[in-house]
């Protein structure tokens, strides 16, 4: 088996698999800049590599990933970011780091595979979620807390709607910055399976080994087939564009007052936070109206 540590991934390659695993447990896997670099590098050896059939990715530690590493008060320090800003493009930095990535995850060509412990949050859920087979512990559970948390329509690249394919459910998902355990999850359709946190690996493996089986070509042929059929409902484009609505809204004038609001009462600054003092204003806001409202 072939083992690299990177700066945040672990990269391994044994037989047909590879697995990259997430590797910042201190820093609760939160997506780095080096993180998504890592990821995407891994993606593309895998790719390029011949003798590789399933790609696993999982992570280290207690969870999966919380999402962006939002930093500081002074937001993320992402030099993707800076470097857009200098140069006079608003959001060049973002989809550099959270838009091409992403997308590469989701066109990525041959089988992939999740396998997801604990939290999985914000942008984390994307590195779970886009994946063709998803295993979670009973301990997993996801959210996007960025609509509730920090004031914006969801991450940079909305995949949501195309999880779920309920717009019903996708609306109360982020609307509410809604949490979801690894149950819940798999009744709407979001994972594939839920295990005891001590079979998850073994559960992700045997998928794999069974996966590989097959020939290269008949796997990337299936692989290729659903993506295009996914495609004529418009995912690509919608990946895209979300980035737009994203910065657009996150700069209205009624969402910094909202942000200045969370601030002045101590609710922020980290997202859950804010998700979880909201919504106890509006448990009040309920009860005063009807006494027996459960949140």
């Amino acid at each position: 088996m072939e083992r690299q540590e990177l700066e945040s991934v672990i990269y391994e390659k044994d037989g047909p698999i590879a697995r990259i695993i997430l590797n910042r447990p201190e820093k609760a896997n939160s997506q780095s800049s080096a993180m998504v670099w890592d990821v995407e590098n891994c993606l593309k050896d895998a790719e390029q590599d011949y003798n590789i059939k399933v790609v696993i990715m999982k992570a280290e530690g207690k969870g999966f990933s919380a999402g962006h590493d939002v930093g500081g008060p002074g937001g993320p320090a992402y030099p993707e970011f800076v470097e857009a800003a200098e140069a006079g493009h608003p959001w060049a930095g973002q989809a550099k780091l959270f838009t091409w990535p992403v997308l590469h995850l989701w066109e990525f060509q041959k089988p992939t595979i999740s396998a997801v412990q604990g939290y999985c949050i914000g942008g984390g859920t994307y590195f779970a979620l886009l994946n063709d087979i998803v295993i979670a512990s009973e301990d997993a559970y996801f959210q996007m807390p960025l609509p509730q948390g920090l004031g914006f329509p969801g991450g940079e690249t909305l995949i949501e709607p195309w999880v779920t394919m309920n717009f019903h459910q996708t609306y109360e998902y982020l609307y509410l910055s809604q949490t979801i355990d690894a149950h819940e999850a798999k009744r709407i359709g979001m994972v594939n399976r839920v295990v005891p946190r001590e079979d998850l690996d073994a559960t992700a493996e045997l998928i794999a080994w069974q996966i590989a089986q097959a020939p290269l070509s008949v796997l990337m042929g299936i692989k290729a087939g659903v993506k295009r059929a996914w495609e004529t409902m418009g995912m690509r484009v919608n990946l895209q564009a979300s980035l737009q609505m994203m910065e657009v809204t996150g700069h209205a004038g009624d969402v910094a007052a909202w942000r200045k609001e969370n601030a002045d009462k101590g609710y922020g600054p980290a997202p859950r936070k804010v998700v979880s003092q909201r919504a106890e204003v509006a448990l009040e806001e309920a009860r005063k109206r009807y006494p027996n409202v459960k949140g």
